[in-house]
């Protein structure tokens, strides 16, 4: 009611969406105490004949989900949890087998977005040689998708009969998931110029007039040496979401500004997982879960968390590793 209150728009909007983050929780708040106040009072209702055990029943199951999920949403309180996501997944050791995983990952996590309603959004984009996915970086637009996908980053190992193998072999193979918060322009993070180099190249895939005529995807070289530990840094950022040059490079710089700032909570968090400082290699040892399709199962070796769906996971159902990781870190 401030009758000056959209004399600055920016300010005015950053405004609205802590009121609307507030009267989330609130409202949330509210629908789990009406829930469990009705559980509350459904011995008497079956005592009265007004309801059934199985009522009752359903009403402490209802409850019991709301509390959880509004428990799960608690521990997202990090600065950088409500935040959008940035993931980049990678093919590692098994040749063709491992280029058709990280497009199975990369179907994986867009069926998961698509259920939760987070749109996504494909940055840039490396075709295998013969089949599946090189590399690929998407962007996942809405709030707290950082703070349930960070659960992803690591090395990801499936094991099964393969299809490219003429004796229908069992294989193993590995693709690694980067999952970094996506930044807006309220986050200030310093970029120094001089450590920046462009160069452009030709987009790939099919379709479009510019599409292996014009120079207009763009990757960015930033290298830095860190004051504090002394270690040498290197980002190697590609998109060519668009047809314009220059706004591929602005995305290029938007990826960057997001990497620096994971760097900057991994070095304030002294944590020895550093999204991007990681030298774990893409291969045996170094995995977070592994999907075994022929014994039906999938184990995340971090929490214990394990199922027999191997489908269901591999259609999006990851929301029980992700609670099972938020809830033990």
């Amino acid at each position: 009611m401030e009758p000056n209150f959209w004399d600055n728009p920016e300010k005015a909007q950053e405004q609205l969406r802590k009121v609307a983050n507030i009267k989330s929780w609130v409202e949330s708040f509210d629908k789990v105490k009406k829930c469990v106040d009705e559980a509350m009072l459904m011995p008497e209702f079956i005592v009265e004949g007004l309801a059934s055990e199985s009522d009752a029943e359903a009403a402490y199951r209802e409850a019991e989900e709301l509390i959880e999920e509004l428990e799960l949403r608690n521990m997202l309180s990090g600065e950088e949890d409500k935040m959008g996501a940035i993931i980049d997944i990678n093919a590692g050791a098994g040749g063709t087998e491992a280029l058709d995983w990280a497009s199975m990952l990369l179907r994986m996590y867009t069926r998961w977005c698509e259920a939760h309603n987070y749109k996504v959004k494909m940055l840039d984009f490396q075709e295998g040689d013969e089949v599946g996915v090189k590399s690929c970086t998407m962007e996942v637009e809405g709030e707290f998708a950082y703070g349930y996908l960070k659960s992803e980053n690591g090395v990801h190992r499936l094991v099964r009969l393969s299809p490219f193998n003429a004796n229908n072999k069992r294989q193993t193979t590995f693709a690694s998931v980067a999952v970094t918060p996506a930044v807006d322009d309220s986050i200030e993070v310093v970029v120094n110029p001089a450590n920046i180099e462009w160069e452009t190249f030709r987009s790939s895939g099919a379709g479009g007039q510019n599409v292996n005529k014009v120079e207009t995807a763009a990757r960015l070289r930033y290298h830095f040496k860190d004051e504090q530990t002394g270690e040498e840094v290197s980002y190697i950022i590609e998109n060519q979401e668009t047809r314009s040059q220059l706004m591929n490079k602005e995305n290029a710089m938007r990826i960057l500004r997001s990497k620096l700032y994971q760097y900057e909570l991994d070095k304030r968090r002294a944590t020895q997982q550093a999204i991007e400082a990681d030298k774990k290699k893409i291969e045996w040892g170094s995995q977070i879960r592994s999907y075994v399709l022929d014994d039906r199962r999938v184990k995340d070796h971090r929490t214990g968390f394990q199922t027999t769906d191997c489908d269901g996971v591999l259609d999006g159902d990851l929301d029980g590793f992700i609670k099972a990781y938020l809830m033990e870190n």
